[in-house]
């Protein structure tokens, strides 16, 4: 068997087979897409003189779809230099390649037989050992793998990703009898490890575990629209984030999925199944008459809903005309919105007696028992079932968890009472004594299986947080900020404020941590399990002070951030930030100083302030100007102002990365900095990053001092920021926000190329932050950030 996944192929090069294939290449993993020859030439083809047998022309499908990779949205490269990684060839003249490759993946048309015939050539020209896999969304693996070779299937099996590839953490993992245990587990590694997903093993049944359930709790949905009389955004007003589903609630989702592909995959399981479950897949009449009109959603531009100007419309599904969308409002969906935490909201929906109540339970209770009657045909335990529609669907609880919340005694005694038949398997749990379908003790979930509660078993390379601080509790921790003994000598710093927002008692820990770090361990890491890593200052505590003219107290607050700032720099053990999703503002500027950045694939980096009507404050134009003069090649002669120039345009415009290469491209990562590819292991690889500077014996890194632009670069800047305002990219009060972040970067009115030292900078940035957050529109914009959650450009 192939030991390493060196170079793959994909074959076909429809969207989800260049999105794999993108995925390959941003975690940089050559790849060769493969598609059919065309048949005939295009009028641009004829117009060059070129002819049926140019390679030109013979590889265009593939090339195409290659260059469409470059303006999809969302974009399906995490770095667009990534796209060398991927070589276009067609299945004709490139299907001898597939020997020197050791992962072949299957992504043609859904058909059984097509997809037979491409790996009759594939078992042809394959090497012994090397993996083939089908990324298939519901049709037989072991109908695919008849007739080939014992070494191919060996080596075959499904692996289907969700769409789109980059983004989605579900990847199913499907065998077949023949598949070796050894490829089996390699791949369910190398699929977390390497691709850095959430890897589920299914069974080979139709459409496997999440598009099974997914679909089939749709479908419900959809019945129970019609049945109640309820409108497409009524629907979407409870089915979403309420319920801890995802944004798109249902309707939204369909319009995102293409409702032709919605069809097709409950076409799939209508095939193969009978009885009131066939009827249940079965789509509805109007949805068909949306198929013959071409309304599929998002990519025909109407499906469920309609964007007409700013006005979002919604279907009535009688008259298939539009309307103005409408949303449910009842008692219980105010007591939820006012509940914490998601069992409670769902407890104080689903047991009520008004419509949101009546549709939810008439929802929630057919797909949670369709989930249980599954149970050993889809997959082999609760866990995988719950696994693949969070990392599939975007749900926040899977259909067992879901259970749970709501109470598995209760609600299965009304399901009785309302003549709906729970799975003999669970009336057999419940006669036990046993209420729940997991539990936790000492922080370590279990969950049940055949009669017994086991132990839910992570990769080591999980480090669950949460775990830890019940089995370990904490070391230290205010209301903002907890600090953590994550073993092997290493702490941890958690933020723990509403929406991980800075503010003093952050400060406060970051200092303490630090201190307690030099003490007793090796290293500290900052890292959290929130939604986002940072996404800035308390912007509401700084607008009130600079309301009340108390600019003293922000004037004391900006330079103890500052000073934070600096014992992360200059801490005598590593210091290792681990951001991920949002990390804005102060968020980047926690990560900046640290001794190294150990960043997710999916890291949005960027100092922000300029959206608020601010600079940074807590060092973050100082660092970024240093981090890029670092990135500068060693011993070269470079052009100073250039530095300037790049870090001023990042900042001005509040440039955020959309990915972390992206950052590293923005200098907010340098070569020394980590970037991991699954999520779930970040905080293990900050870990060992701590580990490894330490072993080879860390030291705080010398106070050296910084070159600056001065005077004439100062003019340089400010006539690049009135260019930028001329050209339409700033308005009035940016370009005012410009001059003041000029005056920073430039270090004052100094000649080129003096160097100052840092506290120099730092006071620069606190006066320009202080004299714009005391201006009307300064505070007009950070009102309107708090009110609206998005920019003012006044």
């Amino acid at each position: 068997m192939v030991r390493q996944i060196r170079k793959a192929a994909v074959l076909g090069s429809g969207v989800m087979g260049s999105g794999i294939a993108a995925h390959l290449a941003n975690i940089g993993i050559p790849t060769l897409l493969l598609d059919i020859v065309p048949r005939e030439l295009t009028e641009d083809e004829k117009k060059k003189g070129l002819t049926l047998d140019n390679k030109q022309v013979r590889n265009r499908i593939s090339q195409t779809a290659i260059t469409k990779l470059l303006k999809q949205k969302p974009a399906p490269l995490s770095a667009k230099g990534n796209i060398t990684l991927i070589e276009a060839g067609n299945l004709e003249d490139d299907i001898s390649r597939l020997k020197d490759v050791d992962w072949i993946i299957e992504v043609v048309v859904e058909k059984l037989e097509v997809k037979q015939s491409v790996f009759a050539q594939v078992d042809q020209h394959r090497k012994p050992g090397s993996i083939v896999s089908s990324n298939t969304s519901g049709i037989s693996i072991e109908a695919m793998a008849e007739g080939r070779s014992e070494d191919f299937q060996k080596h075959f099996l499904g692996t289907h990703f969700f769409n789109p590839p980059r983004y989605l953490k579900l990847l199913e993992i499907i065998p077949t009898k023949a598949t070796s245990p050894e490829v089996l587990e390699y791949m369910k590694r190398f699929g977390e490890d390497v691709l850095g997903k959430g890897v589920v093993e299914a069974k080979d049944t139709p459409n496997f575990i999440a598009n099974r359930i997914g679909t089939y709790g749709l479908l419900v949905t959809l019945r129970e629209m019609q049945k109640g009389g309820y409108s497409v955004g009524e629907v979407d007003s409870v089915t979403g984030p309420l319920i801890g589903r995802a944004t798109s609630a249902t309707f939204r989702t369909l319009d995102v999925v293409g409702l032709d592909t919605f069809a097709h995959v409950a076409r799939n399981v209508y095939d193969q199944v009978d009885g009131e479950e066939k009827e249940v897949f079965k789509i509805p009449d109007f949805m068909n008459e949306m198929l013959k009109n071409g309304w599929l959603g998002s990519k025909s531009g109407q499906g469920f809903f309609l964007k007409k100007g700013k006005e979002i419309l919604e279907l009535n599904p009688e008259t298939l005309e539009y309307a103005e969308r409408k949303r449910l409002k009842t008692p219980s969906i105010e007591m939820a919105k006012q509940a914490k935490g998601l069992e409670n909201k769902m407890k104080a929906l689903v047991y009520s007696e008004d419509r949101a109540g009546q549709l939810l339970w008439n929802v929630l209770n057919p797909a949670l028992v369709y989930s249980a009657q599954l149970l050993g045909d889809i997959a082999d335990d609760i866990v995988a079932i719950d696994q693949a529609m969070k990392w599939g669907f975007g749900w926040s609880t899977g259909p067992f968890e879901t259970w749970d919340a709501i109470g598995v005694e209760k609600s299965a005694a009304r399901m009785e009472a309302e003549g709906i038949t729970v799975p003999q398997w669970v009336k057999d749990m419940l006669a036990k004594g046993i209420k729940s379908f997991y539990k936790e003790e000492n922080g370590i979930v279990h969950y049940y299986d055949n009669g017994e509660y086991k132990e839910l078993v992570e990769n080591p390379k999980v480090i669950n947080l949460k775990a830890i601080k019940k089995q370990k509790g904490v070391i230290k921790k205010n209301s903002g900020a907890s600090l953590i003994d994550i073993g092997d000598g290493v702490a941890l710093l958690e933020f723990t404020s509403p929406n991980n927002a800075i503010g003093l008692d952050i400060i406060q820990m970051i200092n303490a941590a630090v201190d307690e770090a030099e003490t007793n361990f090796k290293g500290l890491v900052i890292g959290n399990q929130g939604k986002n890593f940072c996404v800035g200052a308390n912007i509401a505590m700084m607008l009130m002070e600079a309301q009340d003219d108390n600019i003293f107290e922000l004037d004391m607050v900006i330079s103890q951030f500052q000073q934070a700032m600096l014992k992360i720099k200059y801490s005598a053990v590593p210091v290792v930030v681990a951001p991920f999703n949002m990390t804005l503002g102060g968020g980047a500027e926690v990560s900046l100083p640290a001794a190294r950045i150990q960043a997710t694939t999916e890291t949005y980096m960027g100092l922000v302030e300029p959206g608020v009507g601010l600079i940074p404050g807590g060092g973050g134009t100082k660092e970024l100007y240093v981090k890029t003069l670092r990135n500068m090649p060693k011993g070269v002669d470079f052009d100073l102002q250039k530095v300037a120039n790049q870090v001023f345009e990042t900042v001005a415009m509040a440039k955020v990365s959309t990915s972390a290469e992206e950052a590293r491209g923005n200098n907010f990562l340098n070569s020394a900095d980590g970037i991991s590819v699954n999520a779930d292991h970040q905080l293990y690889d900050a870990k060992q990053a701590v580990l490894s500077m330490h072993e080879q014996g860390y030291t705080a890194p010398a106070r050296t001092k910084i070159p600056v632009v001065g005077e004439t670069g100062y003019a340089a800047l400010l006539l690049g920021a009135e260019s930028m305002r001329l050209s339409g990219f700033l308005s009035e009060h940016d370009l005012v926000i410009a001059k003041e972040l000029a005056y920073v970067l430039a270090g004052g009115k100094l000649p080129f190329g003096t160097e100052v030292d840092e506290q120099y900078i730092l006071n620069l940035e606190k006066q320009a932050f202080l004299k714009l957050i005391s201006t009307p529109k300064s505070q007009a914009r950070m009102q309107h950030m708090l009110v609206k959650g998005k920019p003012l450009r006044n």
